[in-house]
């Protein structure tokens, strides 16, 4: 099942993200429109400090509140995802990794979205200066794996990738780090 783009409009082009409308042929041979984001790629990192995982607290327009998040930023023009990941960790927590490693890749909201987003697990942090961007406001937390499963669980965490990288995090990470003790 493939639709086949007959027509594309880019309506809007931003500094991250542009829109456009596609009039796409259905397989049936009829016709739709489709609007789309389309959308950077960026990065994500479960950090682990010792028995902790980082999060940060930040505020989100689009949902008009305070979110919690795994560490995470825009992939720069000729950047690679790791050195997104490396770069994005001491920028947003002050952290540097001395072990960081790709996990996998998914699409953020594939319905609308062509966001792509690299998930990385970073270990044997050393705190070093927190390097925000001008316009960034964060506060850095350190919880337990079990204390962010118990946010999710309850709404405190919302943010899909957050939720993402956590569950892979304890349902594959963990289980082999005690697999290699």
């Amino acid at each position: 099942m493939t639709e086949t783009t007959i027509k594309s409009e880019k309506i809007y082009s931003g500094k991250i993200l542009s829109v456009k409308v596609n009039t796409v042929e259905l397989p049936d041979q009829k016709y739709s429109k489709r609007e789309i984001v389309i959308h950077d790629p960026a990065v994500c990192i479960v950090a682990k400090n010792k028995e902790k995982i980082i999060l940060v607290k930040q505020y989100r327009i689009s949902v008009d509140k305070e979110i919690l998040e795994i560490p995470a930023g825009m992939i720069e023009p000729g950047e690679a995802p790791k050195e997104a990941a490396i770069r994005e960790l001491i920028e947003e927590t002050g952290y540097e990794s001395k072990n960081i490693e790709y996990v996998t890749e998914f699409y953020s909201s594939p319905g609308y979205s062509s966001e792509k987003i690299y998930l990385f697990y970073a270990d044997n942090l050393e705190l070093k200066e927190q390097n925000l961007d001008e316009e960034e406001q964060i506060e850095v937390l350190e919880v337990s794996i079990d204390e962010a499963l118990k946010m999710i669980e309850v709404g405190d965490i919302m943010d899909s990738k957050t939720i993402a990288g956590i569950l892979l995090y304890k349902n594959f990470k963990e289980k082999k780090d005690v697999k290699n003790e």
